[in-house]
């Protein structure tokens, strides 16, 4: 497999099942075979808050261990600015995946209740400015996945119109500090700023 050119940071965003996370991997998989000693490590957001999402996880795991058994997985539903802190270095591709789940979990009443006993809920606005600071700061290659939600009907809801409102603004907040940005559309990578 010929080995994908990193960006130091690069965005990948894209509708429901468009290919973002099978790109994120591909990019893994590429990093991981491109010389001895390299790390990958997926910082995952998802909460298994019901039956579906549970199964949906499980498969992404069962997926991920058969692409790449190499790549080591971190469970992070709220604090990934320390996360991505913490594990970025030059040998290691850290792929977050992805912002959308984590944005629900901030704002959305019912992740709230993730927060352990006796912990403030992070701030929306803080976290997202920690995780602005974090991208700019690592020392390794970055890929963060995230939703493009905003280019369907307007939806009915307050609350839901809000969060398309919310994840469109941390999209073009994280695309703003990434090297690269890339669209999936229908499995195609479409490259929306950066060089190839």
């Amino acid at each position: 497999m010929a080995e994908h050119a990193l960006a130091a940071s690069e965005l990948i965003v894209g509708g429901q099942k468009s290919g973002k996370s099978r790109r994120a991997q591909d990019l893994a998989e590429s990093w991981l075979a491109g010389a001895p000693g390299r790390r990958a490590v997926l910082v995952a957001t998802a909460t298994a808050t019901d039956d579906e999402m549970q199964e949906r996880i499980a498969r992404h795991q069962a997926d991920r261990a058969r692409q790449l058994p190499g790549m080591v997985t971190l469970e992070e539903p709220r604090d990934i600015a320390a996360c991505v802190a913490q594990h970025s270095r030059a040998d290691t591709l850290l792929v977050v995946d992805c912002l959308t789940l984590w944005l629900t979990n901030l704002v959305w009443p019912g992740h709230r209740a993730l927060v352990p006993p006796g912990q403030p809920a992070p701030e929306p606005a803080l976290a997202i400015a920690a995780l602005l600071s974090a991208i700019q700061a690592a020392t390794g290659p970055l890929v963060l996945v995230s939703n493009e939600i905003g280019l369907g009907v307007i939806p009915m809801g307050r609350e839901v119109r809000g969060f398309v409102d919310a994840l469109g603004l941390l999209n073009q907040q994280v695309a703003a500090v990434c090297e690269r940005v890339t669209l999936m559309a229908a499995g195609l990578p479409m490259r929306l700023k950066g060089r190839p």
